[in-house]
């Protein structure tokens, strides 16, 4: 496991994180399958993150809890959530930063809790339609199939009661405060969300691992995520905190160059995508069958789909500047 100063990964404290750490020994309740669930936390202020498994690693992610004067709130509600036992299950507000199986995976604990969620993503919290028409998925079967994991392994259930918030509010939960800050391009509601005065930003699915940024949905935008991570930095805060793997940072040039990094994910797709083409003009679904964004062998009812329209997206902006044409059989052709 990697040390960096300034910066908090899984079971490691590092130097310079000013946080109380525990271990917490958790007694999952019977409809819980983990016999045994040890989970670190970070505190700052009113504020504490839990990690998930491997530090939030997807399936699972980092809850964020927030302990208002008034009110007890969450960001997102990750697997962990599902382990934490009472101080999650009396959260009373949750802000979503963005709509997905894995943050929504505690919500079924919480049915008395009022769920906040951007507009732009509102309406695939609120049914299984909505989620499907979000990811792009028109396929019956393969949507059947999407639905069963999701049920089986992030205890999915829609939230028909999730209200629409818009760039710019506020939550006021005594003696804390949340901002939400509209950053798309992941989906097309996805917010960042700020808690004052501990000035920790919750930047969720930007999430600054090696995988690099995913834009693979029917509401996804690879131009919007460019103009999200241009903007990320000029949010004032001084504790940064991803959905997964990463989890904490708190020396800022650590985190700006991760997230330089992870920026530059983007261009090496388009790097990848030009060498496919300069090897021979391919179709579309040839450059599909190649893998762009996953690795070879990768497989799930969704990832045919995010591939062509990650790929399609990057074409857009190669056809826009000239750099790529397709002949009448869509056929494309690097110039």
């Amino acid at each position: 496991m990697r040390i960096a100063t300034g910066f908090l990964i899984g079971q490691q404290q590092r130097p310079g994180v000013e946080s109380t750490r525990r271990i917490l020994d958790m007694s999952p309740s019977a409809s819980d399958s983990r016999p045994d669930v040890r989970i670190q936390r970070a505190d700052f202020g009113r504020v504490s993150v839990f990690f998930g498994e491997k530090s939030g690693k997807y399936p699972d992610g980092n809850q964020v809890l927030i302990r208002g004067s008034d009110t007890r709130a969450a960001f997102d509600t990750p697997i962990v959530s599902n382990f934490i036992g009472a101080e999650f299950d009396s959260t009373e507000l949750v802000v979503m930063g963005h709509v997905h199986e894995d943050h929504m995976a505690g919500l079924h604990r919480i049915p008395s809790a009022s769920v906040y969620v951007h507009d732009a993503d509102l309406q695939a919290a609120r049914s299984w339609s909505g989620m499907l028409s979000a990811f792009g998925m028109a396929d019956k079967e393969r949507a059947a199939e999407m639905l069963d994991k999701l049920q089986r392994e992030f205890f999915y259930a829609p939230r028909p009661d999730a209200q629409g918030y818009q760039d710019g509010m506020s939550w006021d939960l005594g003696r804390s405060k949340i901002r939400a800050f509209h950053m798309p391009g992941h989906t097309a509601g996805h917010s960042v969300l700020l808690v004052e005065p501990e000035g920790l930003l919750f930047i969720g699915d930007i999430d600054l691992t090696s995988f690099g940024p995913y834009y693979g949905d029917a509401c996804s935008s690879l131009q919007d995520f460019r103009q999200s991570l241009r903007r990320l930095p000029d949010i004032p805060a001084k504790v940064w905190v991803t959905s997964h793997h990463r989890g904490i940072y708190t020396d800022r040039e650590r985190f700006l160059t991760d997230l330089a990094a992870f920026t530059a994910k983007i261009d090496d797709r388009e790097r990848r995508l030009l060498a496919l083409l300069r090897e021979s003009p391919k179709t579309l679904e040839q450059l599909v069958e190649q893998r762009l964004l996953y690795p070879q062998g990768v497989a799930g009812p969704w990832v045919d789909d995010a591939e062509a329209r990650t790929i399609l997206q990057h074409l857009a902006e190669l056809l826009a500047d000239g750099r790529v044409r397709m002949d009448e059989d869509g056929v494309y052709r690097p110039l």
